[in-house]
């Protein structure tokens, strides 16, 4: 799972991702990114549940859930039409799970905005027409085909075409696919066609040094305007995370400490994709090997068995399941099962965030 960074030029999008893939060698033990390339890189989910478990089971090692994010060229108006890099830009995002939009709500004098003046809803209007512009131009291309080949009989075919009626006649409400309404089928259709406005989107504001906590008027527009939409907003200073990826871990939590974060942006924005995405994450642990395992949320126990190997899945017999609070109050394995906590589930446990797990099967 994947998802791509967006924003308008001069927004702090590259400057984001650009810090991000600076805190390399100086965060490589709790939050590692590696880039993949140029404009791609896979940093871990922080999470705090990892360093708990660790306590009580000690491991050889310790590895976090990973997401891969992509630094999207930026977008124009007109991006739909090809202006500026829009072609590119649309071949990119088609293929990201997710879209991360950074948005300004910072003054400064000294970096100009594309459009003249900051303004936040201005800039989610242009990306939003944007792609609401290409998926209508993309089903005025497709949408005759489908329907030729509906005209077979066929029942696929049949639900392709009516599957991209349903989103032409939805977008020419002037509203995105991402408020649509879709059964479970229509909705792997949607997305192996690659509807643009039909992945969830993450509203990033790039605020002020001053401003750490998104408390603005600017930000304020966003998270209203994000939870119209079903989405989240999460607020960080591009230019403070880029001065973070420059120091080392003592340096790093001095500065941390001293404008009152506990953490580095980075951090909160991995767990906000997380969760737009879809995810969660549960636990294997061992003396060998603590490790987060990412699953979609609703997935049953054989699905989850299967990320670690298709074997398990193939041949899953039953999952033994514990929990964090289980191990706080038992201390180990061992005493859980001696109080009756350890469960035994079957093929069709939906799996909860964070059940720590034992797989077992036979293939």
């Amino acid at each position: 799972m994947e998802a791509g960074i967006v924003g308008l030029p001069n927004v702090g999008k590259s400057t984001l991702f650009n810090a991000l893939t600076s805190s390399t060698a100086a965060q490589s033990a709790n939050y590692p990114f590696c880039t993949i390339e140029p404009n791609e890189g896979i940093v871990s989910v922080p999470d705090a549940r990892l360093t708990t478990i660790t306590h009580y089971i000690p491991p050889q090692k310790v590895v976090p859930a990973i997401l891969k994010l992509v630094d999207i060229a930026g977008i124009v108006k007109g991006a739909s039409e090809g202006e500026g890099l829009g072609n590119k830009f649309l071949s990119h995002i088609r293929e990201v799970d997710a879209i991360l939009q950074v948005v300004r709500c910072f003054e400064d004098d000294d970096i100009t905005h594309v459009a003249g003046g900051v303004n936040p809803m201005a800039d989610i209007e242009t990306i939003e027409m944007e792609l609401m512009l290409a998926d209508m131009q993309m089903l005025e291309n497709s949408i005759p085909k489908a329907q030729r080949a509906a005209k077979s009989g066929d029942k696929d075919a049949k639900l392709r075409a009516a599957v991209m009626e349903k989103c032409d006649a939805w977008l020419n409400t002037g509203k995105p696919l991402r408020t649509c309404t879709f059964t479970e089928e229509e909705q792997k259709l949607v997305k192996a066609v690659g509807m643009l406005t039909a992945k969830p989107v993450l509203f990033v504001a790039n605020v002020a040094e001053d401003d750490l906590e998104g408390k603005s008027p600017l930000v304020e527009q966003v998270r209203k305007y994000a939870a119209e939409h079903g989405a989240d907003v999460v607020p960080i200073c591009a230019k403070l995370e880029a001065e973070l990826g420059e120091l080392d871990d003592a340096d790093r939590k001095e500065m941390l400490a001293a404008v009152g974060l506990s953490e580095p942006g980075l951090g909160r924005l991995a767990r906000a994709a997380y969760k737009t995405l879809g995810l969660q994450s549960y636990f294997t642990a061992g003396e060998k090997e603590v490790r987060a395992w990412t699953i979609p949320i609703g997935a049953t126990a054989p699905q989850a068995a299967g990320v670690i190997h298709t074997d398990f899945e193939k041949g899953f017999i039953r999952c033994e399941v514990y929990s964090l609070a289980d191990l706080e109050q038992y201390k180990s394995e061992k005493e859980i099962r001696a109080a009756g906590k350890m469960r035994v589930e079957g093929k069709t446990y939906i799996m909860q965030d964070g059940d720590i797990c034992h797989f077992l099967f036979n293939v």
